[in-house]
């Protein structure tokens, strides 16, 4: 519970023979809304305004029991409380200066976590790496402006900034704003993850390496043709990356309606994917489907797996010069399965991923304003780059550093607000 009225609210609820002391546990007895002894349990009062909001807040550790947490709750609610909205804590916390805008959607990415690099993402930007950068570049920009807003002022006392100078440090700025404007790929990536489409023909042993990746029979495997009739999806973590598996129909020209659908379905998945891991038969001639679905991935972000090495190779001699660098192997020897995760990762993400604990931006929204800022800045450089007085670029150096703040929540509007916080669970 978190408000002015929480520590009335425990008095209502939770009875001690000791009064509740600020930070400390308190053993006693819950009650519920007739006030009768519901359960045993710990009592933590903290005082505001070192609270996680900001305000007054008790925390009860109870039994486990869905009853008891529900007749808890039931009897704060009688005593004057109501349930939080989605993220109202966090929202609480932004609000009374505990958090900026970044670090509190930093908190729905911890809660949202799916791999290891997204959860450090996140916490590296709870402690506020993020936030120091930004604030270091507004700084910059508003000695800048205040120099400018002086020689301008008081002509005969402040003199003009030396121009060679000024427009080094505009550069050196807007440098700082491309390399950070760049790091909202290495954010996304943690964050959304890598969606693969494993597409080949029909036989060629996609399941079979979907399997093999995930370390479990989880497709339905068949000599049969056509078996697999629609998507499959599953995730799996490379190098504590979230990768998106979707297994798909092979593709082939003659299918009967339905697998037919399963087919298109599976194009456009391809289309949709970040990478192809495409799967070939090298054990047999390459037919006309595999040749077309080889040539068809030439130009994307792919990874070529020529199946089955232990049944023979014809199909892997066959390969044309594009594919020289091809993995060969089967989806029954570890070793080779784990050449394709590691293709995978070079596809991805370079095989090595960024420093996580470096500032980066990790939304569209933090990217958006930062895209915003090097546009302001762009456009100064342009005006002094055509001989302008200094002072031309006032309004521009503005735009920018407003821009900025924008990623850490001044003047962040309640429609914004409840954009953001709408992502969280309930309370947090």
């Amino acid at each position: 519970m978190s408000g002015p009225d929480a520590q009335r609210i425990g008095r209502r609820i939770f009875r001690a023979r000791d009064a509740l002391l600020d930070r400390m546990m308190t053993y006693g007895t819950v009650l519920d809304a007739a006030g009768e002894p519901l359960d045993r349990g710990l009592a933590v009062l903290m005082v505001a305004p070192r609270t996680y909001t900001g305000e007054d807040v008790l925390e009860l550790h109870l039994h486990g029991s869905p009853v008891v947490v529900r007749e808890t709750l039931r009897a704060a609610l009688a005593a004057g409380a109501r349930l939080a909205g989605p993220g109202e804590f966090t929202r609480r916390a932004f609000l009374a200066g505990k958090l900026d805008l970044s670090a509190a959607e930093a908190v729905a990415d911890l809660i949202e976590a799916e791999g290891r690099s997204a959860a450090r993402s996140a916490a590296a930007r709870l402690a506020g790496g993020l936030v120091r950068v930004v604030e270091d570049l507004r700084g910059r920009l508003t000695a800048m402006l205040e120099e400018l807003a002086g020689s301008l002022d008081f002509p005969d006392e402040v003199p003009e900034p030396d121009r060679p100078a000024f427009v080094a440090r505009l550069e050196a700025i807007g440098e700082e704003l491309r390399r950070l404007r760049g790091s909202w790929e290495t954010g996304r990536l943690v964050r959304e993850g890598v969606s693969v489409a494993i597409v080949g023909p029909p036989n060629a042993g996609k399941s079979s390496l979907l399997n093999a990746l995930l370390g479990e029979e989880r497709a339905l495997v068949s000599e049969i043709p056509g078996t697999t009739r629609d998507t499959i999806e599953e995730t799996l973590a490379i190098d504590g990356v979230i990768v998106r598996l979707v297994d798909t129909a092979g593709i082939r020209a003659h299918a009967d309606r339905l697998e037919a659908a399963g087919i298109e379905r599976a194009r456009r998945t391809l289309e949709q994917a970040r990478i192809a891991l495409v799967v070939v038969d090298g054990a047999v001639p390459l037919g006309d489907e595999a040749r077309e679905l080889l040539e068809a991935t030439r130009a994307r972000t792919r990874v070529v797996f020529f199946n089955k090495r232990d049944l023979g190779s014809v199909g892997y001699e066959m390969r044309e010069p594009a594919e020289r660098d091809a993995l060969f192997g089967s989806t029954r020897e570890p070793s080779d399965v784990a050449a394709v995760r590691g293709a995978i990762a070079q596809a991805g993400w370079g095989g090595t991923l960024p420093d996580l604990e470096r500032p980066h931006l990790a939304s569209a929204r933090q990217a958006g304003c930062v895209e915003a800022a090097c546009r302001a800045l762009e456009r100064a450089s342009r005006t002094l780059s055509e001989g302008e007085p200094l002072d031309f670029i006032s309004t521009d150096l503005l735009e920018a550093s407003a821009a900025l703040g924008g990623v850490t929540g001044d003047g962040a509007t309640e429609e914004l607000l409840d954009g953001i916080f709408a992502r969280f669970c309930i309370g947090k």
